[in-house]
């Protein structure tokens, strides 16, 4: 399985621009857990904190951070945003999910 996960160039212009509101030191964390109506469930949330394993990915102003076990749910996925009739959400292209729900923020392997 791949250790890289991929920022699309929306999501990208995205991040840095809800990041812009945001203080110097802010980055955007995504995280798996469990739960969710699929068994895991994608989390993004505002952080100001690097841990020493956190996959970081930095692109067009926006930074990322993935923590080490979520990078083992997330290798070679893709993180995009979508903004279309039914609303504007980030939507992950995960490789390695056998099956997601219908909003797409949860999945199973």
């Amino acid at each position: 399985m791949s250790e890289t996960v991929e920022l699309s160039d929306r999501a990208a212009r995205r991040i840095a621009e809800i990041l812009s509101g945001e203080g110097p030191q802010s980055m955007l964390r995504v995280s798996v857990s469990g739960g969710g109506c699929s068994g895991f469930q994608y989390h993004f949330d505002l952080d100001t904190t690097r841990n020493d394993d956190d996959l970081v990915i930095e692109k067009e102003g926006a930074r990322v951070l993935i923590d080490e076990m979520s990078v083992g749910f997330l290798g070679g996925a893709e993180i995009d945003y979508v903004d279309d009739l039914i609303g504007a959400a980030f939507q992950v292209k995960n490789p390695n999910a056998s099956a997601s729900c219908g909003c797409g923020m949860s999945f199973s392997i």
